[in-house]
């Protein structure tokens, strides 16, 4: 290995450094109260080195965003189009709960942190391509008649934000702490299945 590709591969593993550090400080204490000081802090590193790969705070959200929302995108990209169209909405559904709990981090900082500065979404944001890949799905669940008639944006928001409070509270809530009880193994199956029940068209009588 030459000395610019070494030079290219350490300034990755710095930025990867930075980008990790400031995930887990964004979703722990909030994005208001991360600065960019903080973040060298985290990693042992000066200020300066943080704006050597990144030009302020809002570019390094922006920057975390996309890696994040990329990661998710090639986990709802991994589903197929199986022949029944409902099951491809369940399987998307737990290609999103996987990538939420298997990342946990990276979805409390995409999810669960409020930020200070929203910018228009442009149609090729992994995350925008992340929610479209859901949305193309209930549209043909649609057009092949299983889905009950009403609008197809409502209907992929419905399914989302139903999910998404699930794994919020398998992220958050610690075992121990579920009242009554711990969480049963299958919830997000559960959710999934629920969701899908107020969804699905009643056949006609004949």
């Amino acid at each position: 290995m030459g000395i610019t590709e070494r030079r290219e591969r350490e300034r990755e593993e710095i930025r990867k450094k930075i980008l990790d550090a400031a995930r887990e400080l964004f979703a722990a204490e909030g994005y208001e109260k991360v600065t960019m000081r903080r973040i060298a802090e985290a990693i042992e590193y000066s200020p300066t080195t943080i704006y050597l790969h990144f030009e302020d705070k809002d570019d390094l959200v922006r920057a975390l965003c996309e890696a994040d929302c990329r990661r998710l995108l090639e986990a709802m990209e991994s589903v197929g189009t199986p022949g029944d169209p409902i099951e491809e909405l369940r399987e998307l559904g737990r290609a999103y709960a996987t990538f939420a709990l298997r990342f946990p981090n990276h979805y409390r900082f995409l999810f669960m942190t409020p930020l200070a500065k929203h910018e228009e979404i442009a149609p090729d944001d992994p995350g925008a391509q992340s929610f479209g890949r859901l949305l193309d799905a209930v549209r043909r669940a649609q057009a092949k008649g299983r889905l009950r008639p009403i609008d197809g944006l409502a209907a992929a928001q419905v399914l989302w934000s139903s999910l998404h409070g699930a794994v919020a509270l398998l992220i958050t809530v610690p075992k121990e702490c579920w009242p009554k009880g711990q969480a049963v193994p299958d919830l997000v199956e559960r959710v999934i299945e629920n969701n899908l029940r107020g969804l699905i068209a009643i056949p006609a009588e004949v």
